[in-house]
């Protein structure tokens, strides 16, 4: 199993000049996490890392998640085209990139501390939605000209207090982080009974 390259990324305390185990690089993040089939075992697997993962049992739920039934419905055909694509490519890759022990002769999967100390959140843009990163951007130029206009007193901003224009600033920022903050817990791997992107 491939440990990560030099321009990994990992997190390092206050002191500390190196980390104790092998990050996992952004592009190798984004690897992986480009592909659905990738991205829902994961998903399984964070759900549950606690506990080694039988090829079967998550080639099933994969199967489900990709049909939109319940994993008792899921067909032959169905599972053993999820499980063929699992064993031979996809966990292969997350085994090379860090995230997962894959044991090929066992037919298991083990979540790797990689997967427990990355914060790994999909950042999914829906139809016309921007991503967070943008509105945020967004949100500060309104605000910063907002603030512009009541400095220098222009019309009609003369009408409501400076107090209130401020205040109105501070309640867009709150609403927008706990916004924020509830959107992307629901986007974390494993937090929730099936992929973020099929709810």
């Amino acid at each position: 199993m491939s440990g990560g390259a030099d321009s990994a990324v990992q997190p390092v305390g206050p002191g500390d000049e190196e980390a104790d185990s092998p990050g996992v690089s952004e592009d190798e993040i984004f690897d992986v996490l480009a592909n659905p089939r990738r991205r829902h075992a994961l998903h399984a697997i964070a759900g549950e890392e606690d506990r080694t993962h039988e090829l079967g049992d998550l080639s099933e739920r994969v199967a489900a998640w990709e049909n939109g039934i319940e994993v008792a419905e899921v067909s032959y055909d169905e599972r053993k085209r999820v499980y063929t694509a699992l064993q031979q490519s996809h966990l292969p890759r997350l085994d090379e990139a860090g995230l997962v022990e894959f044991d090929k002769d066992r037919g298991t999967v083990d979540a790797t501390p990689a997967l427990e100390d990355v914060e790994i959140y999909l950042d999914v843009v829906r139809g016309r939605e921007i991503p967070w990163s943008e509105y945020y951007l967004g949100l500060s130029g309104v605000s910063a000209a907002l603030l512009a206009a009541v400095w220098v007193n222009a019309f009609p901003f003369t009408l409501v207090p400076d107090l209130g224009w401020f205040a109105f600033v501070v309640v867009a920022f709150t609403v927008s982080a706990a916004a924020n903050r509830y959107y992307s817990s629901d986007m974390k791997l494993g937090s929730d009974t099936e992929p973020p992107e099929l709810d």
